[in-house]
């Protein structure tokens, strides 16, 4: 129980630019060991099933740099 207080007072510290550069990095992580998982499947819908899953992953990886490029502007905004 401690350990889930404990985490549950590190979240409400952490800013929304924060929380949410962790969920992005977190969705990254799922998407590319999901497509991981696919990587060894050999069937008719392969090929459509890698595309997508590089769709996704690109799209993820985006928004993770756009959370990140988010979060060094609060950090520098804080900083001045």
């Amino acid at each position: 129980m401690t350990s889930s207080m404990n985490q549950q007072a590190a979240t409400s510290q952490r800013t929304r630019a924060e929380q949410e550069t962790e969920n992005e990095a977190n969705r990254l992580r799922e998407q590319v060991d999901e497509a991981l998982a696919i990587v060894p499947l050999r069937s008719t819908d392969e090929a459509d099933s890698l595309q997508m899953a590089a769709d996704r992953i690109e799209r993820t990886a985006r928004d993770l740099a756009d959370a990140l490029r988010q979060l060094a502007k609060q950090r520098q905004a804080a900083e001045e």
